[in-house]
């Protein structure tokens, strides 16, 4: 009777979890315009210079589908509402001291990295056979150094989804972020909770919670000390699949900082296009756009916790 019993809960566990993946569906002119109708026809905050963005949306490790949606949304975002300007780009070298000076602040769409060694400059770096060992780690070791001072100096830094696994196992890179990745239970329907409901940077929720289809991730190193503001948080309780203990209840999934002279967005919402056919995700992520460039003040010193 308890082998049935424990058979009936695995196979209506396997029918949720199965009933909560979304479709992927490629990029087309008609989602775009969807999005287009569905974003903010003006920004929060009007700017007081023009700003340049660069949106860097190269992956080594796992390949999102929504990349693409996620870079299309970016220059919808851009050029609706005139809040800055955007450039987009899958060379690391990018993060060349000459390069970075050209923008006010860097996006990182979804560079997830390699296996077990999480980093994806060296994953490219290793490609390039003029190069010796040495010179590669060497190299990779200068452009994420570059990326930290950029951010230290007063640029901004917006990191999406799974963008924070881009140089995982670094903890200045995960100091910087606020975080690094643990680990994710299975995609589902997940329900994200308003830290601070007046705050700014969550005006764009209207109070209200947002419910959506995701992968619920879960962070460690620089996490633990939680020197950020949280955004939005999930309940653990809730969460099926988990495959590792989860030590505490509430565990954020968006959050701000300041770094340096620099601010920094982390959002993870979201591992599918469809939540972006929601207009709050689309104003969240134009006001942290506009948080990360110095525009829309807001409080950022770390929460008590």
């Amino acid at each position: 009777m308890k082998k049935t019993l424990m058979i009936s809960i695995s196979i209506i566990l396997f029918f949720c979890t199965a009933k909560a993946q979304l479709n992927e569906f490629a990029l087309t002119d008609e989602w775009i315009q969807k999005i287009e109708k569905l974003a903010p026809a003006k920004a929060e905050i009007q700017p007081v210079k023009n700003h340049k963005v660069l949106v860097f949306s190269l992956f080594t490790g796992y390949d999102h589908w929504v990349v693409p949606h996620t870079d299309a949304v970016m220059k919808v975002l851009a050029e609706k509402t005139a809040a800055f300007e955007v450039e987009f780009s899958k060379d690391i070298y990018q993060f060349e001291k000459k390069n970075l000076r050209k923008y006010d602040a860097v996006v990182l769409n979804n560079n997830c990295s390699e296996g077990t060694r999480r980093d994806l400059l060296l994953d490219v770096l290793d490609k390039d056979t003029s190069l010796t060992d040495d010179q590669r780690k060497n190299k990779a070791a200068e452009l994420e150094a570059n990326l930290i001072d950029f951010v230290k100096k007063g640029g901004g830094l917006m990191v999406i989804h799974g963008a924070i696994v881009m140089q995982n196992n670094s903890m200045p890179f995960s100091e910087m972020v606020g975080g690094s990745f643990d680990y994710h239970p299975v995609q589902q329907e997940i329900t994200l909770e308003l830290c601070e409901p007046d705050h700014p940077l969550v005006k764009a929720f209207g109070g209200k919670s947002l419910v959506h289809t995701d992968e619920p991730y879960l962070f460690n190193k620089a996490y633990t000390q939680k020197n950020f503001r949280p955004l939005l948080y999930m309940d653990t309780s809730k969460l099926t699949k988990t495959t590792k203990e989860i030590d505490e209840k509430i565990k954020y999934v968006s959050w701000i900082k300041k770094f340096g002279k620099g601010r920094v967005f982390y959002v993870s919402p979201s591992h599918n296009a469809q939540s972006f056919e929601d207009t709050r995700l689309l104003k969240f992520y134009l006001d942290g756009a506009q948080y990360v460039l110095g525009d829309l003040k807001c409080d950022d010193s770390p929460a008590e916790f």
